[in-house]
């Protein structure tokens, strides 16, 4: 038998921006924290990079600040550049408070005032800013983070709980949109919770899944976008999917990313010949943004006909490698690639969803109550293009701006009423989930071959075609069975999926990571594209 469950913060997502928010509220505060799988399933876990931020005394807050808008491709919103930059030093002490176990700096001599921690390079800083911990820094985080949780009394931590919609006053008939909680499937009992909460906070992660390749954990499905936007809030900028430059291209290695710090330490991209070839494409080399080193390996994929580039770093001494990037070699060496000593073939792969659900400085949306941190949102901080590194930063920041929120409405917001018990009286158990595996294939083939890395006006009409047509088919399925993780997940993947090309098919351009062959040229004026949708209240 369902239930009813009622807390005063309501977190779908237990990943760095999550986690974060559970541990800078108050104590006296009942908080659940929704993970639809096991806990470290999430995106933060397998982080490899670091956390940018203005840290040594030889880098600004300016230089930060203009690196972020440069890579953004002139479409950032530098207010919220600025916020989140001049926050950086103060999140990541933070975390260092939290006892995040960030690599140390042997060589320097703190008594000179020099920073502590080691510092490394990414593509598009002109810096050394990224604190990380050697090259597994979101499992540092996130171990950090969780454990610190689960000292928490207030806290509970639920997995294998699957957000299926937001509860909304405008959903129940009233005249208003305040969201009022969530129904949960609880995959233990099978049966849809009701979740009373005061406060609802979608971090939830990205949609990547959408794509056939993909860098991301099976469960970046677009969860908090799709449940945001049937719940009214606007989304914007959902065309600029990043494809991470350097994925392992193995058929055992299923989505293994090379870390970007491996080009910060001066790897070089190769064809299969051993010839370099980025200086044809941009003059920073390596270190050109994500979006620049993707489109180059694919125009060199599809020119050759090959089935992968190389990255080597072999040049490097052995002890370099292995203390620097300790996991990429070891998990190199079990697919029987010796990283000090061969170059690593790769390949693009989808990584991170620029865009969002549109909130201000406080993570806060169009719906009261409801807010969204992380990749989930869009606070206008990636522009057309993500710099490296700069996406955990947002979730500290962004995580601690809304716990402050909250804290500040706590006497304004009272508890909502009884809420309706989900209805599952008219479904049955599904005996075609087959059909459910076939449409999840379809989606993201469909989504790699027309919405990818280079796109044209007749692939996005054709995917938007077989878009419209799998969301009527899900729309049936969704009315007649009980619900499932995977129906759920394939319908927000859908949703998100027609938000994607629809967001493709407004800009008439080609900016950040749009690329479009029937739009080569970038505008003069950089607009954001955004999507309202039908149950917008303004």
């Amino acid at each position: 038998m369902s239930q009813h469950f009622r807390h005063d913060v309501l977190i779908i997502g237990s990943g760095a921006a999550g986690l974060t928010l559970a541990l800078t509220l108050p104590s006296t505060l009942r908080i659940a924290v929704l993970s639809k799988g096991d806990l470290a399933n999430g995106s933060t876990y397998w982080a490899q990079g670091g956390v940018a931020a203005v840290l040594d005394d030889t880098d600004t807050v300016e230089s930060h600040v203009e690196d972020t808008l440069v890579a953004g491709g002139g479409l950032c919103r530098e207010d919220a550049v600025r916020f989140t930059v001049e926050h950086s030093r103060e999140a990541i002490q933070w975390l260092i408070e939290q006892g995040v176990p960030f690599t140390r700096d042997e060589e320097q001599d703190r008594e000179d005032g020099g920073f502590e921690y080691h510092l490394t390079r990414e593509g598009g800083h002109s810096h050394r800013r990224i604190i990380h911990a050697a090259d597994a820094t979101g499992a540092a985080i996130f171990n950090t983070l969780l454990q610190r949780t689960r000292q928490l009394e207030n806290v509970e931590l639920l997995e294998q709980h699957v957000a299926v919609d937001l509860i909304t006053e405008r959903k129940l008939g009233g005249s208003r949109q305040r969201c009022l909680g969530a129904y949960v499937l609880n995959r233990a009992s099978g049966e849809v919770d009701t979740f009373h909460a005061r406060f609802v906070i979608l971090a939830t992660g990205g949609a990547a899944k959408v794509y056939l390749y993909t860098s991301n954990p099976d469960g970046a499905c677009g969860d908090g976008i799709a449940m945001a936007w049937r719940a009214g809030c606007r989304v914007g900028n959902l065309e600029f999917n990043q494809f991470h430059p350097t994925c392992l291209y193995h058929p055992q290695a299923k989505s293994f990313l090379i870390t970007e710090a491996l080009r910060g330490e001066g790897a070089h991209l190769k064809l299969p010949n051993g010839e370099r070839f980025m200086a044809r494409f941009d003059q920073r080399e390596e270190l050109a943004p994500r979006d620049i080193v993707a489109r180059a390996i694919d125009h060199e994929m599809k020119r050759l006909g090959v089935d992968c580039v190389y990255l080597d770093i072999s040049h490097k001494t052995e002890s370099f490698i292995k203390t620097h990037f300790p996991t990429v070699y070891e998990r190199c060496l079990k697919f029987g690639i010796d990283i000090t000593r061969q170059p690593i073939p790769v390949v693009p792969a989808a990584h991170y969803t620029c865009g969002g659900v549109l909130v201000d400085s406080r993570g806060l949306t169009d719906v009261p109550n409801l807010y969204a941190i992380g990749e989930t949102s869009f606070t206008g901080l990636h522009g057309a293009n993500r710099m490296a590194s700069n996406s955990l930063l947002e979730c500290f920041v962004y995580a601690r701006s809304a716990a402050e929120d909250i804290v500040s409405r706590l006497d304004s917001v009272p508890m909502p009423e009884d809420l309706p018990t989900w209805d599952a009286s008219q479904v049955t158990d599904s005996d075609e989930d087959v059909i459910i595996a076939h449409n999840w294939d379809e989606l993201r083939r469909f989504m790699w071959d027309y919405v990818g890395i280079v796109r044209t006006n007749k692939r996005l009409q054709r995917a938007q075609h077989r878009v419209r047509m799998l969301l009527s088919e899900i729309d049936e399925f969704y009315s007649n069975y009980k619900v499932s993780r995977d129906l759920i997940e394939l319908r927000n993947l859908a949703q998100v999926a027609e938000l994607m090309i629809e967001s493709a098919m407004l800009r008439r351009e080609s900016r950040g990571l749009h690329f479009t062959l029937d739009y080569p040229e970038r505008l003069d004026q950089a607009r954001d594209t955004i999507l309202q949708p039908p149950t917008y209240c303004g």
